[in-house]
């Protein structure tokens, strides 16, 4: 199995883990709206519904986590990728990337979803994996059943599922690598 690091991909100019859920609603609704409006990024077609969406996902998310045993030290997550996701660079136009070491992401405040919360929560299929989030141990017997989205799906038209989503639960996980 490939090295399972977590990457966090951004734009270099403005840093890494900028996290929309982290300002107000309506701080998160006028940067978004500035992105939209900017139409540079991948993040420029998301809708105009897209940070409550996110928040209500994002809530889902804490939930289903905390029923796992997971214990969270802040209501929103900041975003990763487990292993490297080139189409992910595509996203930004001069992407980098920061890699966070499988021992530095702490089980009691890092879920996974296979594949993006977005459509992972969202797409009605058959797929085991929908509306899931699963812990260290769960997500590594996933990879051994499905393999990583970023192999078998790099062209996105084999289903919604691109890469294995990291969500870090605690600001100070990232804290070092701001």
């Amino acid at each position: 199995m490939k090295k399972l690091n977590g990457y966090h991909y951004f734009e270099k100019n403005v840093g890494p883990f900028r996290n929309l859920s982290s300002l107000s609603q309506r701080e998160a609704e006028a940067v978004s709206q500035q992105i939209r409006q900017e139409g540079r990024v991948f993040a420029a077609q998301r809708s105009s519904d897209y940070i409550t969406i996110r928040r209500r996902l994002e809530h889902m998310a804490f939930e289903k986590f905390i029923a796992k045993g997971g214990k969270p030290a802040q209501d929103y997550p900041h975003y990763l990728t487990l292993g490297v996701c080139p189409w992910l660079e595509s996203w930004y136009q001069d992407p980098d990337h920061i890699i966070i070491p499988w021992e530095e992401l702490p089980v009691e405040v890092v879920s996974f979803t296979y594949g993006d919360l977005f459509p992972t929560m969202r797409y009605e299929d058959d797929k085991s994996y929908r509306k899931q989030v699963y812990t260290k141990d769960e997500i590594v017997e996933l990879i051994q059943t499905y393999g990583f989205p970023q192999d078998w799906n790099q062209t996105g038209k084999q289903g919604p599922e691109r890469y294995i989503e990291v969500q870090v639960w605690d600001n100070d996980v990232i804290g070092a690598y701001r």
